[in-house]
């Protein structure tokens, strides 16, 4: 249950990694951006790792408040349902 968690946080973060670095250089030409909606998105899926790395290395999202709340608040809901399916399948194991 553990690697197939960390498997899907390792996909959805390259994914969202790849965004954020779109996003960034789409930001810098001037032209049309990734709504932060599909950002969020990605992050709540499982990539908040990916954009939490890729954001700071590349400094994209990190000063706008709004948007750090929001990211943070996806941080605690995929903690809270990781554990909490980590918890249950074991329950469900007899574990």
């Amino acid at each position: 249950m553990l690697e197939t968690i960390l498997i899907w946080s390792a996909v959805c973060s390259c994914v969202t990694a790849a965004q954020y670095v779109w996003d960034k250089r789409m930001a810098v030409q001037g032209r049309a951006r990734i709504p932060e909606r599909t950002l969020l998105l990605w992050c709540l899926l499982g990539g908040w790792p990916g954009g939490w790395i890729t954001g700071r290395r590349i400094r994209h999202k990190t000063h706008k408040k709004s948007f750090r709340i929001r990211f943070a608040v996806c941080v605690v809901i995929n903690i809270v349902v990781s554990v909490g399916i980590l918890l249950l399948g074991n329950w469900l194991l007899g574990k």
